[in-house]
């Protein structure tokens, strides 16, 4: 290790997922001795072991698996794949352990001291150490960080028994693939998982409590994945009363107004969002303030209202993204350090939902400016007139702009289409930098591609570009 456990700490930092690891990288390699704690054996917390790493993994296996049926419409024809759970599962967690390894040897070459166990503050200058070992010891730092991430969000009337009932955790391990499988939540979370098991063979139905997948998102968007999930049966504006596991199956029931009714499933998934982990090291013994929300608070410097505190990620506020935490946790070293101008002022969080087809956004929402006083235009390119989305066969597409009347800034943008992912960091560049439609419509874009698609949508804000006519 680096240091000696019981010197004083210039640089703790309490959690190792996206937001601390980034945030004790960047304090090292500014010059700052930094301590990094986390119960895990290497860096990468909840999104590394257990959230975005390995639910994209099986999207991929589950994505994979649909366009070799869907070939057959080209000419190409395949037998039914045959699926091994078992080897799915090993190569998920492989790519699990060669990230997590990876992050590992990146903090020994940074010299980063790592603690594997927790932490818990006794006042705003000591924490309280208790490492997997069984050791326990109390130690001095000069700053801190708070990373502590987040855990999935329970239902009072539904116990996770993990065999059952599963959270997210352990749909993730993919031990089986059940024949019925109920998705409580509509949200990312829930469409994600359960696409992966609908495509490897289990008939999943959805519980939401809402009208719609996706609570907040613009509906076009989420229109183009409807024209394509994989679901069975979707119970929208529907609460799930009951949850009775039995021997092998699973007596759910769902109340839609004054009409109840009684479904058996082989496993049901509890997938209704997330909620911040902020109370898990005690932040509160050190005067760190937390808010009825249940989020830390912090100033754009990150710092919290402790004196040398600081708090990142998930634990700070939505949105509850990976990026947005790393994104965070360099501001909060840089602070440290003293480094100037360092404050976080992101104009743009990029959301994506890696469904198939994926559905992403940024910036300003068409549901947000409905509520607002902004004079705005909202311009939507079809992907039935891309050429490039035709060849691909996912003409069931679109990608639209928000732009000022008055200005002609881009204010938000949204993609929903094979690889959405990939292009909303465009849009989210633009509108960064205050780029105006008239910027995006003359800049020429490779072709054939889809990013032509955000091209035509900004010329479409002057009248019609060129693939279709604007009535």
């Amino acid at each position: 290790m680096a240091n000696s456990k019981k010197d004083k700490k210039e640089l703790v930092v309490v959690g190792a997922g996206p937001g601390g690891y980034a945030a004790a990288f960047r304090a090292a390699d500014l010059g700052i001795k930094t301590t990094l704690i986390d119960p895990e054996a290497n860096p990468g917390g909840v999104c590394l072991y257990r959230g975005c790493i390995p639910s994209k993994a099986l999207l991929h296996v589950a994505k994979v698996k649909k366009e070799a049926t869907e070939l057959s419409n080209f000419g190409l024809s395949f037998e039914e794949p045959e699926i091994d759970v078992k080897k799915i599962a090993k190569w998920k967690d492989g790519v699990v352990k060669k990230l997590t390894s990876g992050l590992g040897q990146l903090s020994k070459a940074r010299k980063v001291e790592f603690i594997q166990g927790k932490a818990f503050f006794k006042n705003e200058k000591t924490l309280e150490i208790e490492e997997n070992s069984g050791e326990s010891y109390e130690l001095e730092f000069e700053n801190a960080i708070i990373a502590t991430g987040s855990t999935p969000t329970e239902l009072p009337n539904i116990e996770v028994d993990h065999k059952l009932i599963w959270n997210s955790k352990d749909a993730l391990d993919i031990i089986e693939i059940p024949k019925k499988l109920l998705v409580i939540g509509g949200g990312y979370i829930g469409l994600e998982l359960g696409s992966v098991y609908a495509h490897l063979g289990s008939e999943v139905s959805i519980a939401e409590m809402t009208s719609g997948f996706l609570p907040g998102a613009d509906r076009d968007l989420v229109k183009v994945f409807e024209k394509e999930q994989p679901f069975k049966n979707l119970y929208f504006d529907t609460k799930v009363e009951k949850v009775d596991p039995k021997k092998k199956k699973v007596e759910v029931v769902l109340k839609s107004g004054d009409k109840e009714q009684k479904k058996k499933f082989d496993r049901v998934l509890v997938a209704i969002g997330r909620q911040p982990n902020a109370k898990a090291s005690k932040p509160q013994n050190a005067g760190v303030e937390i808010g009825e929300d249940g989020f830390i608070k912090v100033f754009s410097n990150r710092k919290t209202s402790a004196n040398h505190i600081y708090a990142i990620g998930d634990i700070t506020g939505q949105p509850m993204l990976a990026h947005k935490a790393s994104h965070e946790g360099r501001v909060a070293a840089e602070v440290i350090k003293g480094e100037k101008g360092a404050t976080y002022d992101a104009k743009v969080i990029p959301a994506i939902v890696f469904t198939d087809p994926e559905i992403a956004w940024c910036g300003l929402t068409e549901e947000q400016l409905k509520s607002s006083n902004i004079d705005a235009k909202v311009v939507k390119f079809p992907w039935s007139a891309s050429g490039r989305a035709k060849a691909l066969g996912t003409d069931n597409g679109l990608t639209k702009l928000i732009v000022d009347k008055e200005s002609e800034i881009i204010l938000g943008g949204g993609v929903a289409g094979k690889n959405a992912g990939s292009l909303i960091p465009e849009i989210a560049l633009a509108i960064e930098m205050g780029t105006t439609a008239r910027d995006l419509s003359l800049t020429v874009h490779p072709h054939p591609t889809l990013s032509e698609t955000i091209m035509e949508s900004a010329e479409l804000f002057y009248g019609s570009p060129t693939h279709i006519v604007d009535n």
